[in-house]
């Protein structure tokens, strides 16, 4: 297979340069070039290229994992700097959508490429093939659509789109490079106007705008009814376009309304069925006027700067105004209400929660409900639409559903949210109501089936789907490597389960331990089940390594807080004594287990889950991790090994920078200082990395962990490294009795800092009192500099510590307030 080492990118508008600081978040290095400035001489014949890549430095959200990853991108031009493409693996033309300005840059680039370069296009608006036409035949056999989504690092879909000449072994390169190494889900597409992800999702903003007009529902209304109701994005329909810009998708809709390619030439045939679809007058008025959402400060919603607070946020904390659109004028966002949606919102299940919301589950659907007449309209529209598209735009519905997934971050592609509802009750409702019928569904019901999808434990993906073109049921492929929890449960089975965590057996003597709680918070089911699995004679005997993962959005939000503050408010000490005790337990039991714990984290990694991945003998984190000890904000401080680990961290990293020298010497080093200050920072300001490669410079993940890009690698990769430390002949940490304490020496300075920090009107009263037991714990208390304790001896203060400021007034407050806002409180 072609190795790409280094790649080059043509164009450094948004995407461009964001594609360029991708590979650098990847390690790989890359050329960034762009146009020279008119009559530019010098350094500022560079000057359009630095300010994209300037942009992407500074955009938000963050294009680079970390900063300094922005050495791997060297700049360049058109002009002086083409030659350097023959040193080059992969060339991606990512300049503006004119096709003559493309082939004319790429003619250039013809001339000097090296036989056999990979060179993609990432238009989502001009046909792939046509762009090539003319081209010599190694060009064109080394051609194809590769459309990322914007913004790279965060949206996984990439959507490959080859030509009939393209190298079949050029287009496998690259989708191996784009799954391991930038952790894309490659999507095959065909050669069609918007590919697969912006045809479909573009019909559907379309359809939506059109039945809110029809309807006379508010932006408000619709976007309570298309997010999380449905299993899309909280953004919604509004928020999103806002945040995607009105003009880009004023530009995908203009690639949808465009002629449709005939073999002959252009004709102006309509695209499909539903091309009477279109931007209302109002949108246009809003591109006229520059409301172009986010970027412009202002589209469908804007920061309400100066007026009343809106009555949709109950803590009036929210400053959004909402667009009112028959009329163009700006109005405090309205809470939508919607009674069928309200009791919606308690079912778990997005199948359960879609049926009921449609009026298809055994309860009937409450009378007149807007809700439900809006979602059935726009949902029927969207299944027989997609259905229509196979096989125009892909031949496999699986691809379709994978490209809505990674593309808009639905949690069900249409296909999966069609089963969801039901095929049989959803066709027999359009078909009663007079509605179009897709022709494949009714393929599908001919065929005897019932549904899209089935499930198949013994294949890599776990499920068949429904094949339109052969008529019978194909295997959903993925990768090597591609897995999760869901797949492993079916094929190999669950050894122990609890309310909050199960033990699965992943094979090869592997087991991982999910959780599987309310946004995975820690609870004593959590804690009992990995303390079970651990020891010897548990559940958890008959394996060599473990794996903590799971297939949840994020890893762990931390300790139960509700839990914790009902037993603090009947004031049970005992009973949080024995919580944190028993917390400790379990950390502990990850750390010296004689078997290899291997900690997989991932999204949002907070306070306990970080304490629980701090333990573990090695870490696989996921490239997207955004970990913390973030106890501080509900006026706590680490209590289950955080504060010990951060500590451990310091004392070794300045022992190896200083050397051998005795206890009392390293307590008293600069070295010690400087690491000391930094983990005292990182945990009394609540830090929390936004990419793994951060975590690594806070001493959450250390050097020798491994990242991995994908997400859907996660699993595979954790139980390879478990497997590697097992067959190594793993040997468990011995618990620790020599830690050389930084004493009162260093506590002073560290109450120090805090003082100023107060007396520069950082930080409150009550967070100097956090912040001096903060550093108490972290420095062994009030000792001689030096003096020799261990690993209990700082659990011990952990726990004191946290159970005091549990009894605090103030903590008590912070921990409400988090819980009913989701927010911190300064107080």
């Amino acid at each position: 297979m072609k190795r790409i080492n280094k790649v080059a990118v043509l164009g450094a508008g948004t995407m461009g340069a964001r594609i360029a600081a991708h590979f650098a978040n990847a390690g790989v290095p890359s050329y960034l070039f762009d146009i020279v400035p008119p009559d530019a001489v010098g350094p500022a014949r560079n000057k359009i290229v630095a300010a994209g890549l300037d942009a992407a430095k500074k955009s938000k959200p963050a294009a680079f994992m970390e900063p300094s990853l922005a050495r791997f991108v060297t700049v360049g031009n058109f002009e002086d700097d083409l030659k350097k493409l023959a040193d080059v693996d992969w060339i991606i033309e990512a300049v503006v959508e004119n096709l003559e300005l493309k082939r004319a840059l790429l003619k250039k680039v013809e001339a000097i490429r090296k036989p056999g370069t990979i060179i993609t296009t990432n238009t989502s608006g001009l046909p792939v093939g046509k762009i090539a036409e003319g081209f010599s035949d190694d060009f064109r056999r080394s051609w194809f659509g590769t459309h990322f989504f914007n913004p790279p690092r965060y949206m996984r879909l990439l959507e490959l789109i080859p030509t009939p000449e393209a190298d079949r072994a050029l287009i496998d390169a690259v989708s191996h490079f784009c799954d391991v190494r930038l952790g894309k889900g490659v999507v095959p597409a065909k050669d069609t106007p918007n590919f697969i992800g912006n045809r479909i999702g573009t019909f559907s903003v379309l359809n939506v705008i059109r039945l809110m007009q029809e309807m006379d529902l508010t932006v408000e209304e619709v976007d309570a009814l298309t997010g999380q109701a449905v299993g899309w994005p909280r953004s919604a329909t509004f928020r999103t376009i806002d945040l995607v810009g009105l003009d880009i998708l004023g530009h995908v809709v203009q690639n949808m309304t465009r002629k449709t390619r005939v073999e002959a030439g252009d004709s102006p045939a309509a695209l499909d069925e539903r091309s009477d679809l279109k931007l209302p007058d109002f949108y246009q008025q809003m591109l006229e006027r520059k409301w172009l959402g986010d970027k412009t400060k202002g589209g469908f919603y804007k920061k309400n700067v100066g007026q009343a607070p809106s009555p949709a946020d109950a803590e009036q904390r929210d400053e959004r105004l909402a667009l009112d659109w028959k009329t163009l004028e700006y109005h405090p966002r309205q809470k939508a209400k919607f009674p069928a949606l309200e009791m919606a919102k308690n079912i778990e299940d997005t199948g359960t929660r879609l049926r009921t919301l449609l009026g298809l589950s055994a309860g009937a659907p409450q009378k007149a409900d807007q809700a439900g007449a809006f979602l059935w309209a726009a949902l029927s529209d969207l299944w027989t639409y997609s259905a229509n598209r196979v096989p125009e735009i892909s031949d496999s519905i699986a691809e379709i559903d994978r490209a809505m997934r990674l593309g808009f971050n639905w949690e069900l592609g249409p296909f999966e949210l069609w089963d969801a509802a039901g095929v049989e009750a959803t066709v027999a409702r359009m078909k009663k109501e007079g509605k179009p019928v897709a022709a494949n569904v009714e393929k599908l019901l001919a065929a005897d089936q019932k549904s899209w999808y089935t499930d198949e434990p013994k294949i890599a993906s776990g499920r068949k789907y429904w094949n339109l073109g052969s008529g019978n049921w194909r295997p959903v492929e993925v990768p090597a490597g591609v897995w999760s929890t869901t797949v492993a449960k079916k094929s190999n089975g669950v050894v122990k389960k609890n309310s909050g965590a199960s033990l699965i057996d992943l094979g090869d003597g592997v087991a991982c331990i999910e959780f599987h709680s309310k946004m995975n918070s820690l609870g004593s089911d959590i804690v009992s089940l990995i303390i079970q699995s651990l020891k010897p004679g548990g559940p958890g005997d008959a394996f060599d390594a473990f794996v903590i993962n799971n297939d949840a959005t994020n890893f762990s939000v931390g300790a139960n807080l509700m839990l914790l503050l009902m037993s603090v408010q009947e004031e049970e000490w005992d009973d949080v004594d024995l919580a944190i005790r028993q917390f400790q337990g379990m950390t502990q039991a990850i750390k010296f287990s004689p078997k290899p714990v291997v900690a997989a984290p991932f999204g949002l990694c907070l306070g306990g889950g970080t304490e629980i991945s701090l333990h573990a003998a090695a870490r696989q984190p996921h490239g997207e991790l955004y970990a913390g000890l973030v106890e501080v904000g509900v006026g706590l401080l680490p209590g289950g090994g955080g504060c010990k680990e951060m500590l451990l961290r310091a004392v070794d990293s300045a022992a190896a920078s200083r050397g051998k020298v005795s206890g009392e010497a390293l307590a008293g080093s600069v070295e010690m200082m400087e690491a000391m200050k930094k983990a005292f920072e990182t945990i009394a300001t609540a830090k929390v990395a936004t990419s793994a490669h951060e975590a690594r410079g806070l001493g959450f993940v250390s050097d020798a962990d491994r990242i991995t890009m994908n997400r859907e690698r996660v699993l595979s990769d954790a139980k390879a490294r478990a497997l590697e430390l097992a067959r190594a002949g793993y040997e468990p940490p011995v618990p620790r009795t020599d830690i050389p304490a930084p004493g009162e020496s260093l506590l002073a300075a560290l109450k120090m800092g805090v003082h100023l920090m107060r007396q520069g009107g950082f930080i409150t009263d009550y967070e100097v009192k956090l912040g001096a037991k903060i550093a108490e714990v972290l420095c062994g208390g009030n000792v001689t500099p030096g003096t020799l304790v261990s690993e209990q001896y700082i659990l011990d203060l952990e726990r004191e510590g946290f159970k005091s400021l549990c009894g605090e007034k103030k903590t008590q407050e912070r921990i409400q307030f988090t819980l009913k806002t989701g927010k911190t409180l300064r107080n």
